[in-house]
């Protein structure tokens, strides 16, 4: 077949000139070349001034003081921080004693009704066997008291966050000021709220739901709002035209409509409370996360995977309920033949429940557990002993993690070191200039200034030097597998298993196979990381060319493009915003688990993080968390294009 050489168009200068991001370019170009002398005669052109630096050190601390010593005296905290952990304590201890009160099998018996009445017999028939694993693995009892925490704790998420979606979705006052907040929330490591939680409620249950609660209520605030802002306007101008009141309108029409958007708050709020069990474990919370934090400082492979799959079950259990009663609410789609056939099942349920009272069966049978951490812990040993030294031609992986480290890690963080503090402010103002507008630049070169006058430039580059590599590495594959995923229905449903366990399994059961494999330092964290984000690139580069427009495709096969030409020419420009989303999110993945990275030798901002909440040392841990949060928002920035581009100023 023969094609036709079309020639290509010559640019003149001019038309390179009427370029939007050219033109931008030529602006910061003139900025540096004015100010950069200025700037650098003033205060020089290595690390961030001193003099540019505020010590917030001395008021934390005396912060901190004066919560200790007014804890069990000041008013505040016995009448009003007081009454909130001794409702969330009986709360929970409610929620526990009624799930040991049903016994194992009223629990899995009700469950199974839930899965069943929301999605129908296949999924019952999961989730049945995903509660009996966790029985078999021996974690019952962890798996209730993490349950009984996940309940509490996902019901406030869900008022807090419909409450917050309520507001930021009727006013655009309300939403402009709550943005920031939510965002904040969202990006701040859990570690570094950790440490003023326990202070005000000390260590225990209340500390951990509360903390839970901040990590899991924005999704649910965003979501809720998304969907009341973007409800109808024919539907909502019709029930106006009735004569509904604004009240009437929101519970009539606008609730309604937005409440697929309300339901997948409430399986984000569910998957990112399951993904606080293990780190809230640290202030007390038990359960699960208990388990796997005890394996990860024994090291021990098969003990955390015993405590991890039981948080992985619940995890794909809850999405799929949660994922189908969105789908079917509201359409009268109903499972199991309707609600005549309700009462059969529930009185099934009452009569397990009073079998297993009056057999006395309410606990798990330790005769039907399964050990399954010897055999583990034997295969790693193997993998370690072959694979981690000493492999003929590629070497073992504490060669690869020292030649990572050496090859890749050192000289980016060396190269961030050695820039000039204000040519990396003007390097990500053009990134995020380039990509948005000027209220975005000029919002990621604040945040990036905030991290020099918090006074922790160097660990914050040095962070953000892990981020890159492992961001780097995680697209590198990632795009890989997205695309055969995307042009395979065989390959997709081979993977999605595999991406559903990586994408639940907590942070920090990651951490343990890598320290087990690569040893500690900065290489094992960021491996940890490529792991955490690999499924999140994969899911939304894939679901993006896969909603290429056909008809752009069929076009370009009947010009006779080859299927690479297709991919590069076609689907992947088309799937543009797809694959800007699947960076950012990666971003804000590998810095989650770089900062987690600071427990197994990361360092920089996630050894300061882990070090106060050890040490107690508010000023530490909120100064490192602080910058995380600066450090996430640049990275947002400069990768999430805004919808405001096209307006005049941009």
């Amino acid at each position: 077949m023969s094609t036709v050489s079309v020639p290509t168009p010559r640019v003149g200068p001019l038309e390179v000139l009427a370029r939007p991001a050219v033109r931008k370019l030529l602006v910061l170009a003139l900025v540096a070349a004015v100010l950069g002398p200025l700037v650098t005669a003033r205060w020089g052109a290595g690390t961030w001034p001193h003099a540019l630096t505020v010590d917030v050190s001395a008021p934390l601390a005396r912060t901190s003081d004066w919560i200790i010593d007014n804890r069990d005296s000041s008013p505040l905290f016995t009448y009003f921080f007081g009454y909130i952990s001794n409702a969330v304590v009986l709360s929970v201890r409610a929620v526990y004693l009624m799930l040991l009160g049903i016994g194992w099998a009223g629990v899995t018996a009700l469950a199974a009704l839930v899965a069943w009445r929301t999605a129908g017999v296949r999924l019952a028939l999961g989730t049945v066997v995903a509660l009996l694993a966790c029985g078999v693995l021996g974690m019952w009892v962890p798996t209730m008291q993490t349950l009984a925490l996940m309940v509490v704790a996902v019901l406030a998420s869900v008022v807090v966050g419909v409450l917050l979606g309520l507001g930021a979705g009727l006013s655009d006052r309300v939403n402009s000021a709550l943005r920031p907040v939510l965002d904040t929330m969202q990006v701040l490591p859990a570690f570094a709220y950790l440490l003023p939680v326990v202070l005000i409620f000390g260590i225990g249950v209340p500390a951990a739901v509360l903390a839970t609660v901040i990590y899991a209520a924005p999704p649910m605030a965003r979501l809720t709002a998304l969907g009341l802002r973007h409800a109808d306007g024919g539907v909502l101008e019709a029930a106006e035209s009735l004569g509904a009141t604004r009240r009437q309108r929101l519970l009539t029409a606008r609730i309604p409509l937005a409440r697929k958007e309300i339901m997948l708050g409430v399986n984000q709020a569910i998957m990112m409370a399951l993904s606080m069990a293990v780190i809230a474990s640290l202030i007390g919370a038990g359960g699960l996360g208990d388990r796997v934090y005890q394996a990860l400082a024994s090291v021990d492979v098969g003990a955390a995977l015993a405590a991890g799959i039981p948080i992985v079950l619940l995890a794909v259990v809850l999405d799929r309920i949660t994922a189908a009663a969105g789908e079917h609410m509201g359409t009268g789609a109903e499972h199991g033949g309707g609600k005549a056939r309700w009462a059969v099942p529930a009185a099934v349920l009452v009569a397990v429940v009073v079998a297993g009272h009056l057999t006395g069966a309410l606990n798990w049978p330790d005769s039907w557990v399964t050990e399954i951490a010897g055999p583990v812990n034997t295969a790693k040993d193997w993998m370690v002993d072959h694979l981690y030294t000493g492999v003929p031609v590629v070497g073992g992986t504490a060669d690869w993690a020292a030649h990572f480290t050496t090859w890749v890690l050192d000289p980016i963080r060396a190269g961030l070191w050695w820039l000039p503090w204000w040519a990396l402010l003007l390097i990500v103002a053009a990134a995020a200039w380039l990509i948005g507008t000027w209220r975005t630049a000029l919002t990621a070169v604040l945040a990036t200034a905030a991290i020099g006058v918090l006074g922790v430039w160097k660990p914050s580059l040095d962070t953000l030097s892990q981020v890159l590599a492992a961001v780097v590495v995680t697209l590198v594959i990632g795009f890989a597998v997205a695309i055969a995923t995307a042009r395979s229905e065989r390959t997709e449903r081979m993977l999605r298993p595999v991406l559903d366990v990586f994408q639940t399994m907590p942070q920090f059961v990651y951490l343990i196979p890598v320290v087990a494999l690569f040893g500690v330092g900065r290489a094992p964290a960021a491996a940890a990381a490529v792991v955490y984000a690999l499924p999140a690139v994969v899911r939304i580069t894939s679901q993006g060319l896969r909603q290429v427009d056909p008809a752009a495709l069929e076009s370009a096969r009947s010009m006779g493009a080859t299927t690479s030409q297709q991919l590069r020419q076609v689907q992947l420009p088309l799937a543009r915003p797809a694959i800007l989303l699947a960076v950012n999110q990666c971003l804000v993945l590998v810095l989650a688990v770089v900062v987690v990275g600071g427990l197994v030798g990361g360092g920089a901002l996630g050894y300061d993080v882990v070090f106060g909440l050890a040490q107690g040392d508010l000023a530490t841990g909120l100064v490192a968390g602080a910058a995380i949060v600066c450090l996430g928002l640049m990275l947002d920035r400069v990768t999430q294009p805004t919808e405001r581009r096209t307006t005049k100023g941009a």
